[in-house]
């Protein structure tokens, strides 16, 4: 199981003393591996009160949507570290692909009693494997919401030469001896130039408490191959190749500055689906569960209003 060091991990100064009080830590075996989860209870249940189960992004663990979590004190937010990162150990045997991951929604889900009524949340990644999940699995779940949603191939448009160059770095870096080949992954000068490439805000304390959360969480993963599988899922699926099959009210939210699941695609994909809205908050890139939390709230809770259980 992966672990983190608490001693560098930065003080939760942007989470309310309100959400420890909401928190639960568990695990559960699922296909002889162990798979860490978080549950945050409601402070006080509503006519709206909904499970959400979130799928959290590439590289990512549960820290990463605590600030979303913290925003909706009304809701039962259930997040556990997908396998393969945070706590949770890397399938013992097969593919880290979307559709392996889709069966580890399946199984979680039933592990937890979670049925049809249950909200699906997908953040970056976390979009792929949600929608791709309920695509195969029509009536499991219901609504679905997609944060930063990965709405076309990676591997096309203007950044398409930036995704082939992270390609080769993370085949390079499997390809290596261990020690240098995770030295390699877990450099901080990289992982601090993609955090600074990432965060929009001009807000110097939220820059430096989304570098501490990079720094702390982004390196949290098995292993090598594992990570590898899992890039190559996160760059050779997307979100609209599903869209219409996605027959459930979808909410999408969107950040205007996003330059990996840019704007114009994410009105390409709105049109695609058969019952979406789209959501654009101003001002952000790819981190609005960092940098945005709260009108992403309002917005989910607004849409689970109009589509209640």
């Amino acid at each position: 199981m992966n672990t983190v060091n608490p001693e560098t991990a930065p003080a939760p100064a942007y989470l309310s003393p309100g959400l420890a009080a909401r928190t639960s830590a568990s695990t559960v075996t699922l296909d002889g591996g162990t798979v860490a989860f978080w549950t945050y209870e409601p402070l006080q249940e509503t006519r709206h009160t909904r499970t959400i189960l979130v799928v959290h992004g590439f590289r990512g663990d549960h820290h990463g949507l605590l600030r979303v979590a913290d925003q909706l004190p009304d809701m039962r937010v259930i997040m556990p570290d997908l396998p393969g990162f945070g706590g949770s150990d890397a399938f013992a045997s097969d593919p880290h692909s979307v559709e392996r991951y889709g069966q580890f929604i399946t199984d979680f889900m039933a592990s937890q009693g979670l049925g049809p009524d249950t909200v699906l949340l997908g953040h970056s990644f976390g979009s792929i494997v949600a929608s791709h999940f309920v695509a195969n699995n029509p009536d499991s779940v219901n609504p679905l919401i997609l944060i930063n949603p990965i709405a076309a191939p990676a591997l096309e448009g203007p950044k398409g030469v930036m995704t082939r160059l992270a390609v080769l770095y993370y085949r390079l870096a499997a390809r290596l001896p261990r020690k240098p080949g995770l030295a390699l992954l877990r450099n901080p000068l990289i992982v601090r130039v993609m955090s600074e490439t990432m965060a929009k805000t001009r807000d110097r304390e939220l820059r430096a408490y989304i570098h501490g959360q990079h720094h702390a969480y982004f390196s949290s993963f098995a292993d090598r191959d594992s990570l590898l599988e899992s890039f190559t899922a996160s760059v050779s699926n997307h979100v609209a190749e599903v869209a219409d099959r996605l027959d459930l009210p979808v909410l999408l939210i969107a950040g205007e500055k996003d330059e990996i699941a840019t704007l114009p695609n994410q009105h390409r994909l709105l049109a695609l689906l058969p019952d979406g809205q789209l959501k654009v908050i101003p001002g952000v890139g790819h981190l609005i569960h960092y940098e945005t939390p709260e009108p992403a709230a309002r917005y989910i809770r607004s849409f689970l209003e109009d589509h209640p259980a």
